[in-house]
């Protein structure tokens, strides 16, 4: 019994340390600019000589994160895929090009009886 609670609070202390952690790198990164470490360094210095901008507009270009690409429903399948590899025809979306054209053959309206 003794194990378990020991166990127990070892976790909790383990996920206090985490947190702790995490907060001190949050407010340092927003205090000096992040913590930077030789490897980080050379990757700005890289990315704001690739834009042409100097060293902050690449700082500011790692800073933002980026959104996830939007998902698409499937008409024919129902399968979500990501919106850069569907395939829009007449308004509808489908998840590649053979179930585009498997949607347009099938019988709609009064050719469907």
């Amino acid at each position: 019994m003794r194990q378990i609670f020991l166990l127990i609070l070892l976790f909790i202390v383990g996920q206090w340390l985490v947190k702790a952690l995490r907060r001190h790198d949050a407010h340092s990164a927003q205090r000096g600019g992040g913590a930077r470490t030789a490897n980080g360094a050379a990757n700005g210095a890289s990315t704001g000589a690739a834009n042409g901008a100097g060293g902050a507009h690449g700082a500011n270009a790692q800073a933002q994160p980026q959104l996830p690409e939007p998902m698409i429903r499937c008409v024919e399948c129902g399968v979500h895929a990501p919106k850069s590899d569907s395939v829009s025809v007449a308004g509808q979306v489908f998840c590649c090009a053979a179930h585009a054209q498997r949607h347009s053959a099938r019988p709609s309206g009064r050719d469907a009886r």
